[in-house]
């Protein structure tokens, strides 16, 4: 089937305008949480750079973490306070596809480099003598370098398939944002293949991260048991702490959200997770962060007391 010029109309997305009231005041949580995003997460990258003492491997990690945050969100939220705002749900051809090969680059990216951050903690506890020569700023920024290139392979390879598929019928997006299984049920074409290696796809850049995870943290958890001393224990399990929480928060969603056939997928189940996903979470990375860590507090206090 050939694709016709309609497939270049313009999207509608619905959202949450079967309840008007409910989304103004989404919108006002939506940009409360953006500000906090971007205050939170610039705060953490500005602090890292300016304190030498956090001129190490894990804070370069974090630092990356941080402004793919930034980026994340800055894809999503401001185009859904327009149309929120402006009552106009429109969104361009061209504009959607942006939306969902960007969003889903950055997601995949994240990915990888919660793996990656798991490599360096497992480095840090088992290995602390040889940490700084092991994960030296060569190796950091190769590591750096292969997450974010294959969050973006990932990315261009889902949305190429999804890109040929005819779009036909009506063009109502029922959600906020440009979001791939559901541009793929507008299409008119048998979907099958392409949502099978569309889902092969998103298992491994799944599964592979979480195997890498896991593994790493099965090691640290075998080395922090056999320790004697209580204070060791207590500063391994410090170093691992926030980023096991970043870890359960951003994979809880995301493998609701995409490791699932589309037939049970539920729209308005994947709108509230995608909230928490897009908007939420970034928000309470670097709040994580910032709590539970002494330097990163120690950090911002010397930089304010400068200001």
């Amino acid at each position: 089937m050939e694709i016709s010029d309609s497939s270049w109309e313009d999207f509608i997305l619905v959202g949450f305008s079967d309840y008007p009231k409910a989304e103004f005041i989404i919108s006002l949580f939506v940009s409360g949480f953006y500000t906090m995003t971007l205050a939170g997460n610039t705060a953490i990258i500005l602090v890292s750079l300016l304190d030498s003492r956090l001129h190490t491997p894990m804070y370069f990690f974090l630092r990356n973490l941080s402004f793919l945050d930034i980026c994340f969100t800055t894809c999503i939220v401001p185009q859904m306070l327009v149309n929120i705002w402006s009552g106009n749900k429109r969104i361009s051809y061209v504009g959607c596809m942006v939306q969902y090969s960007v969003a889903l680059a950055l997601g995949s990216t994240e990915c990888v480099l919660l793996a990656v951050m798991a490599v360096d903690r497992y480095f840090a506890v088992l290995w602390p003598l040889r940490y700084t020569s092991i994960m030296h700023q060569q190796i950091c920024h190769i590591l750096a370098a292969v997450s974010w290139l294959s969050g973006f392979a990932n990315s261009l390879f889902q949305s190429s398939l999804a890109m040929v598929l005819p779009l036909c019928g009506h063009r109502h997006v029922d959600h906020f944002i440009c979001e791939l299984l559901i541009i793929i049920k507008l299409s008119c074409a048998d979907t099958g293949a392409i949502e099978y290696k569309m889902f092969i796809a998103r298992l491994i850049i799944l599964a592979i991260p979480v195997c890498i995870i896991l593994t790493s943290y099965g090691c640290i958890a075998g080395t922090v048991m056999k320790m004697h001393s209580a204070e060791g224990r207590q500063k391994a399990f410090g170093t691992c702490a926030s980023h096991l929480m970043v870890v359960l928060l951003f994979y809880g969603t995301i493998m609701f959200m995409y490791l699932q056939p589309k037939n049970n997928y539920s729209q308005r189940q994947g709108m509230i997770v995608a909230l928490v996903y897009t908007i939420v979470a970034p928000t309470l990375n670097p709040l994580i962060y910032t709590l539970r860590n002494k330097d990163v507090k120690r950090a911002m206090r010397k930089v304010l007391w400068k200001i």
